[in-house]
């Protein structure tokens, strides 16, 4: 039997590493070496008329659990009007992007499975405060996204 080192973790409301990407504030809650790299898990703030350009994850599957607002997720050809409550799970290797459909801030949790692209929000994005909308998407943004595809196994896909 592996030697499983893991121990319980306890994240506080409000806590967590908060960082402002792509116009979006996220927040890693779990990381890979605390599940054993089972999985990481973080919140996501998504502003009104925003969201990721396309792309597609080569090495995790990605579930998504949409909490607060409306956001229409695009997985392959198909299109989802997310609601509260709703779970969308992407296999990895398959194109998918959301955006914000709502005229307010919209709040999901996501799941990396197995863990490592979290490592990517705390290496490009900006110093964040959760629960706090960051700054719009720049250019620079979407920039410093693609210069780490290679290193997180990922790549975004032209419309």
């Amino acid at each position: 039997m592996a030697d499983d080192t893991r121990q319980p973790v306890y994240v506080p409301a409000g806590e967590g590493d908060t960082v402002f990407l792509l116009g979006d504030t996220y927040t890693t809650l779990l990381t890979g070496p605390q599940t054993g790299n089972a999985f990481a898990l973080l919140e996501a703030l998504v502003p009104a008329q925003t969201g990721p350009p396309p792309h597609v994850h080569h090495a995790e599957d990605e579930t998504f659990v949409l909490l607060d607002g409306e956001l229409e997720f695009h997985v392959d050809h198909d299109v989802h009007q997310a609601k509260p409550g709703s779970v969308i799970f992407v296999p990895r290797g398959t194109t998918h992007h959301f955006a914000n459909v709502g005229d307010g801030l919209a709040r999901m949790l996501f799941m990396y499975s197995p863990s490592g692209m979290e490592g990517m929000f705390g290496e490009i994005g900006a110093p964040g405060r959760r629960g706090e909308q960051g700054p719009p998407l720049t250019a620079a943004d979407v920039a410093a996204l693609a210069s780490m595809a290679e290193r997180y196994r990922f790549s975004i896909v032209a419309e």
